[in-house]
Parts: structure tokens; sequence; C-alpha cells
């Protein structure tokens, strides 16, 4: 427990949780730096979204949100705080008129992440977000996938673009950042440009369950498929918000009714842990388009369960 007290967050039972500037969890902000271990950020960009825009005021309003969280996993008893030096580092920087210029910005702030040795943890931002954060992390090591989504994102490209929210895993795989063969896809649904949408994800090796497969396997089996797909090399976790239903999450860009419920996704999420997770993201939460706040607390939520997964990972590594 080397980060006990280095970076300590605000005790939501001392500090009333509308007081202090919000922080990603109420967590300490810190520079990107040692003996940060897990850095908390912010990436507000939107220019690869193809639909409804607005994700880039997610990482705000997510902060906000996250006051709600307190500081131990109810059902794993992981306190992440506790486990890890894990502090919010500020925001990403992106330039809001090039997409091209945001994803290079982006990729040298997770770059000086990964350089003190810290694994990222980011709310983004569009789908696009992920491609920088792997090209930071995982030049040297590709990783296993493990993506919580509506959609593949596994376009060529998308009205002539190779960089956006659609694309991101087929440039991670091209690129050698993705293992494909320790990857898998979870609550892929809505309808599709054709019957060949999901081709690519399975030709390259990806593991693929819909949403259809996953009501018929059910959380436990899905879990094990989780898990053996992975294995246990290092693995990237990044949960869409738009694999949610809208019922649970309508502040999103492209959003597909039928989907996870915030509960499955929990216990899913709750059930990897003991998995080398090196990094993972929250994306596609749009504010402006849930006056509810809703999406912004169940992304919350989902960023404190990968929080965990990354805490005990980290944990595990030292011990061992």
């Amino acid at each position: 427990m080397s980060g006990e007290g280095e970076f300590k967050p605000f005790d939501s039972g001392a500090v009333p949780r509308y007081q202090e500037i919000a922080t990603f969890m109420r967590a300490a902000r810190a520079a990107i730096a040692p003996p940060l271990e897990i850095a908390l950020a912010g990436v507000p960009l939107d220019l690869g979204a193809t639909y409804r825009v607005g994700a880039r005021h997610g990482p705000a309003a997510v902060r906000e949100a996250s006051r709600l969280i307190r500081q131990v996993n109810p059902a794993t008893g992981v306190a992440p705080f506790q486990l890890c030096n894990a502090a919010d580092v500020g925001d990403a920087p992106t330039d809001p008129l090039d997409v091209v210029r945001s994803v290079a910005l982006i990729q040298g702030f997770f770059e000086r992440v990964h350089g003190i040795g810290a694994a990222p943890l980011a709310i983004g931002g569009d789908h696009t977000v992920p491609l920088p954060i792997l090209r930071a992390i995982a030049k040297q090591r590709p990783v296993g996938l493990i993506q919580f989504d509506a959609h593949g994102d596994v376009f060529d490209d998308f009205m002539g673009s190779k960089i956006n929210h659609a694309t991101f895993v087929r440039r991670g795989i091209e690129e050698g950042l993705i293992e494909p063969g320790r990857s898998i896809q979870i609550g892929l649904r809505g309808t599709r440009y054709g019957s060949a949408d999901l081709d690519y994800s399975r030709a390259a090796g990806i593991r693929v369950i819909t949403i259809d497969d996953y009501e018929e396997l059910g959380r436990a089996q899905v879990i094990g498929a989780i898990r053996e797909a992975v294995g246990s090399g290092p693995a990237y976790l990044t949960f869409d918000v738009d694999g949610l239903d809208p019922s649970e999450a309508p502040g999103t860009g492209v959003p597909e009714p039928g989907g996870l419920s915030m509960r499955d996704s929990q216990v899913m999420l709750r059930g990897l842990t003991g998995l080398e997770i090196v990094g993972g993201d929250v994306c596609e939460v749009a504010p402006p388009l849930d006056p509810s706040g809703i999406t912004c607390i169940a992304a919350a939520n989902l960023m404190f369960e990968i929080l965990c997964l990354i805490a005990a990972a980290r944990c595990a590594r030292r011990s061992g």
C-alpha cells in the first residue's frame, strides 16, 4: 500500500460534497510526476463524433457528478486511493478546430503519464480518445482490449476520415497497439450499414459478444469469456457509454436502444478484478444531451469501477 496518504482525496464525511473545486472522485489534484501511479484525466475532444456532439463537455460534468463517489468498492472491497497514488492531473490539451492535431497533443500528454510509470484513466471525449492513449502506452508492448460498446468501431474510414470515433479499433490493430487475439467486444447492437459491419472484428480474431449473445450467455459466462480472452497479459479497458441502454445513459452521441444495464455493467467490471488492467477510459459522455445528469452519474461510477481494477492490478504487481 505504498500509495496510502500520498494523494489523499477529500473525505465527504468531513468536507461536504458540494464544497471545493471539483476533481474526479474528489481526488487530489497533482502534476504528472512521481510518486503518481494512476493519472485521472479528462480528454475534452468531440471532433471525431459523426452525429451528435457535446462530449467535449464530458470531463467537466463527470468531475461534478463524481462528487458522489465514496472510496471503497462495496462488492470487491478494493479501496483504490489506499492502494495507489491516484490523482486528477487535469485535462489533456486539444485543438478545438483540428482533430489530427488534437490526437497528437493527447498522445503527447499520455506519453508523459506513461513516462513516469503511471497508468492512465480518462474521461472523454468521443471514442477517438483511446487511440492516442494506446499510441502512448502500447508502442513497446501491445495490449488486449476489453470494449463495452454498442458499436464495433472497426471502420476503415468514415466520411473520408481515418481518425474518428468509428475507427479507433482498426487503427489500433493496424498500428500493432492492440492484440486482437486477446481482445473482446461486449454489447454490440443496433442497426447496421451492412451485414459485413462486424466482419473485420471477427476476421482479426476479436471475440464479439453482441447484446443478443449477452442475453443468451448471461453475466457470469460473459465475465468468464472476458477473462479467457484477455488471459494473464496486459489489457486496456474502454467503456463507451452508448453500451448502456439510453434509459440509463441518454447523454451520448449515438444512442442505441436495448443496451446493457448499469447494474449488469457493474457486476461484469467487478468480475474482472485480478486482470492486468493497465489503463482505461469512459467515453462518449455528452452532458448537453442529458439535462437530468444521469449519464454523468453513470460515467462517474464506471470510472470508479475501472479505477478499482487498475489499482488492484498495480497492487498485485507490486506484491508479486
